[in-house]
């Protein structure tokens, strides 16, 4: 059985062009996240900018990966411009396979411009539309999948097909906004092979309040009433009805919540920041493909659940999502002085 590949990560891969703001305002409405303003029509300074090549969730998946010891692979489409042989290099230097990548002649490739103001973000997106194909990967011991175009339904068919012929493989799902639209129901063969699903809370809440009648009503309710742990358990305990094994459920600067195999449930805080964050771009990549990686080597929740957080805290005080995923060496490290505060605890 060929099992060259410890992780194939499948995804789309982007170049990111990081401009940081100088002259907005930033509001908070009665309802839904804070709004960000500028003077229309004007000439606007900036500070700085950046740009960031072979990125995407899959591709910051790929790279964690490879910084932690496992021998990775990556399948993606690029066009046959400068960006897209900007990608395969950036990949090629951080030690990713790269010959499961297709170029596509006439096709731009991914490019994404990331509006910064502090330490959050604004993405301006464009996924360009690619005939995706699966090519043969082989059998890695994983595959990490995560986001895709607004074309991509009939690739995820093509994974779901590869699954249930492999069964040996393992793959973890963290969706992407697409993937999040399309829902349960059209992915329902994707979350029943998720051995390890990836989510926020608020991404959570989109993905399973329109197929559980009620559900928002009883999160909610529990929420006000019992608290944001009891409530994080809810959508956990969700999860599962589709088939996912082990959930993973991240809550910004709240910490982090997974859900065992046999039903327990842990709960880790942020790993506290040495410093003012720079930029959360690629924060949640970091903490759920550290988590894969090191479930994939020790089969263990609690050990992966601590790593995770680590890597998401060096990641914020870089610019990019990589340059600050780090080796499980220089994790131990971080671990090796964490605070007595961070310790996994059992909720349930």
């Amino acid at each position: 059985m060929n099992q060259e590949f410890d992780v194939v990560a499948i995804g789309d891969v982007v170049s990111d062009a990081f401009v940081d703001l100088k002259e907005v305002k930033i509001s908070q409405p009665e309802v839904g996240p804070p709004q960000m303003t500028m003077a229309y029509g004007e000439k606007l300074p900036y500070n700085w900018h950046v740009i960031v090549e072979g990125v995407g969730n899959s591709a910051n998946a790929a790279v964690s990966a490879y910084r932690l010891g496992l021998h990775t692979a990556y399948v993606a489409n690029v066009g046959d411009d400068a960006y897209g042989t900007g990608q395969i290099n950036a990949l090629k230097a951080n030690g990713i396979d790269t010959k499961f990548i297709t170029v596509h002649p006439g096709k731009t490739s991914n490019y994404h411009y990331v509006l910064m103001y502090n330490a959050d973000r604004t993405i301006l997106v464009k996924h360009t539309e690619f005939d995706y194909k699966l090519p043969d990967i082989g059998s890695p011991k994983w595959i990490y999948l995560s986001s895709l175009a607004e074309n991509s339904l009939p690739h995820h068919y093509e994974i779901a097909d590869y699954l249930e012929s492999h069964p040996e493989v393992n793959m973890a799902f963290q969706p992407g906004t697409f993937q999040i639209q399309l829902g349960i129901k059209q992915l329902e063969r994707i979350y029943k092979r998720s051995k390890l699903f990836f989510c926020n809370v608020e991404e959570a809440k989109r993905i399973l309040y329109p197929v559980i009648d009620g559900f928002k009503d009883t999160v909610e309710s529990t929420e006000k009433n019992e608290g944001r742990k009891e409530a994080v358990t809810l959508l956990l305990e969700a999860m599962m009805q589709f088939g996912v094994q082990i959930p993973v459920i991240t809550d910004g600067p709240l910490g982090a919540y997974a859900r065992d195999v046999d039903g327990s449930m842990y709960y880790i805080p942020m790993y506290p920041d040495p410093k003012p964050p720079i930029s959360r771009t690629g924060a949640g990549d970091a903490c759920a493909s550290t988590f894969t990686a090191i479930y994939a080597e020790t089969g263990d929740v609690k050990t992966a659940l601590r790593y995770g957080p680590v890597n998401s805290m060096n990641v914020v005080q870089h610019v990019g999502a990589q340059g600050g995923l780090m080796s499980r060496e220089q994790i131990e490290e971080w671990l090796a002085k964490a605070p007595a505060e961070y310790v996994v605890t059992k909720i349930n």
